[in-house]
């Protein structure tokens, strides 16, 4: 006795996932979450304020506060990317 598969949809399905099938990607999220936390970066670069520091020489320090939220967003990026994007050995 043979049995026969078909590569066709059955009739209530169609031959794409839904949009909902495509959120729940975990890819999905991490991809949105890691650009969010750069975007973010990017706005505090160009809206931000700095860090001012005057010593007691007088001497005056200007440090971009974009540097110390891109800090922790490599933090956040490289977290985001092992859990997310990691490599899944078969068990």
């Amino acid at each position: 006795m043979a049995t026969v598969m078909t590569h066709e949809p059955a009739a209530g399905e169609s031959g794409r996932p839904g949009i909902a099938a495509r959120l729940l990607v975990p890819g999905f999220w991490g991809a949105v979450s890691i650009v969010t936390m750069w975007l973010a970066v990017l706005f505090v670069g160009i809206f931000g304020g700095n860090l001012t520091s005057v010593s007691a020489g007088g001497d005056v320090t200007n440090i971009p506060s974009a540097i110390f939220l891109a800090f922790f967003a490599v933090i956040g990026t490289a977290s985001i990317a092992k859990r997310v994007f990691g490599r899944r050995d078969a068990d």
